[in-house]
C-alpha cells in the first residue's frame, strides 16, 4: 500500500509543478494531495514540500488550521465564475450552466468559510 501512496503523491507533485509554469492549473491544491500522500509513504517528501520557501506556507495553514490565504480564495471564486459565466455566454444548455452554478456556489461558500491564512 506504501507504493500506491509514493505514486499517488509523484503524480500529485507533478500536476503541481506543472501548476506552476500553467495558470489555470492549480499548484497548492496538488502539493496538499501530495503531502497526504507522502505523509503516509515518505515523511522525507512529505517534509520538503512543508518546507519550501513559497508553497510551505499554505500548504501547512490548511494542514493545521484549514485556512486559506484571502488572494487564493479571491482567485478560487473569481475563476468559478468567470467559468460559470463563460459556459452561459459561448451558450451552453441552461441546465449544465445551473449545475456548474449551482456546484461552483456550493465550493465557493466553503472557500470563502474558512479561516485565513
Amino acid at each position: 500500500m506504501r507504493v500506491f501512496w509514493y505514486l499517488l503523491g509523484c503524480v500529485a507533485l507533478a500536476c503541481g509543478i506543472i501548476g506552476i509554469a500553467l495558470p489555470v492549473v492549480p499548484t497548492v491544491p496538488f502539493l496538499l494531495v501530495a503531502a497526504w500522500a507522502f505523509a503516509k509513504s515518505s515523511p522525507r517528501l512529505q517534509h520538503k514540500i512543508l518546507s519550501h520557501p513559497t508553497y510551505g506556507p499554505p500548504v501547512r495553514a490548511w494542514q493545521e488550521r484549514g485556512a486559506i490565504g484571502r488572494v487564493a480564495k479571491i482567485w478560487a471564486v473569481g475563476a468559478m465564475t468567470a467559468g460559470v459565466t463563460l459556459s452561459f455566454v459561448l451558450g451552453m444548455p441552461l441546465w449544465v450552466v445551473a449545475t456548474q452554478a449551482a456546484i461552483c456556489a456550493g465550493v465557493g461558500a466553503y472557500v470563502a468559510s474558512r479561516p485565513e491564512a
